[in-house]
């Protein structure tokens, strides 16, 4: 594949809160916004950005409040209802409704704001490996890893380590570049991740309460829009049970349960994550244009 041109654009939305974002494509294109999974960073989705850009479609790739490039909140305020208002912000600057690809907390921000806060303003929702209700077991052993080794690591090779230690099944990486942009380096040398450490307080405090699975069942069971949800056969966060029971609240929603991969499904099986992105957004959006056309004549 030819590679696609990037480039790099700054969001400014509310509190001054400012969003990293890498675009891929033409901005005319039908928009697709890339929202990935708690702790990690819009670098995630480079492969799925480039094949969405050849596909035809306008890639927006967002690092969240608190992570990455994008400013860490000076209230430190991550909630649900913020992260929803910063994707809302960023969709006001698009001439078209996007689709949504929402990776974990992705994922929930991509529930509630088409399900529930501002319904209809997407053309598709796309939930990689997250539903309303998840496995408290996997959230558990996100957590334990994501506090692990507060004092950083000496280098990208102990980092790596450590990474291989949490994703066993997960081939080494021939090369540190891609990990170095999860990483920033301190004064003390040291790296560390790329997110501020307030976010990962709040995010366990949000997986405690009981009213978060219970508000995203509703605001899942309100979509009216084309939905596909991505499930890693290995998950520890989305059991078959809790994928079928997303799949009987969202009856016109079309499900993939991609072989070999965990619940990072884009880092573990790329090609094949891609593939049913772009195919399934390639057939929804081209439906859409077609019936939007036959409205029109």
């Amino acid at each position: 594949m030819t590679e696609i041109p990037k480039r790099e654009l700054c969001y400014s939305v509310s509190g001054r809160m400012e969003l990293a974002a890498d675009v891929y494509g033409h901005f005319e294109n039908p928009p697709v916004i890339l929202l990935h999974g708690g702790g990690q960073t819009r670098h995630a989705w480079g492969g799925t950005a480039e094949k969405l850009a050849a596909a035809g479609f306008y890639a927006l790739s967002l690092d969240l409040r608190g992570h990455g490039d994008s400013r860490w909140c000076s209230k430190e305020d991550y909630s649900l209802e913020a992260y929803v208002e910063d994707l809302w912000a960023v969709i006001q600057t698009l001439d078209q409704p996007p689709a949504l690809v929402g990776a974990s907390l992705g994922g929930m921000v991509s529930m509630a704001l088409e399900g529930e806060i501002h319904p209809g303003s997407s053309a598709a929702v796309v939930l990689v490996d997250i539903t309303p209700r998840i496995e408290r077991s996997g959230v558990d052993r996100i957590v334990e890893f994501m506090t692990a080794n507060p004092e950083g690591y000496a280098s990208l090779e102990d980092a790596a380590r450590a990474i291989q230690e949490y994703l066993p099944h997960r081939r080494a990486a021939k090369s540190l570049e891609g990990l170095s942009k999860n990483l920033r380096v301190g004064e003390d040398g040291r790296y560390r991740w790329h997110w501020d450490p307030a976010f990962l307080s709040q995010a366990a405090r949000r997986g405690e309460r009981p009213a978060v699975p219970n508000r995203l069942h509703e605001a899942a069971k309100n979509f009216r829009v084309p939905t596909l949800l991505v499930r890693g056969r290995m998950s520890d966060i989305v059991s078959e049970e809790t994928a079928q029971e997303f799949l009987a609240a969202v009856p016109h929603a079309e499900y993939v349960d991609v072989k070999d991969a965990a619940h990072m499904v884009a880092g573990d099986q790329n090609d094949v994550f891609s593939d049913a992105v772009v195919g399934f957004l390639t057939r929804v959006i081209d439906n859409q244009s077609r019936s939007q056309s036959r409205v029109v004549g």
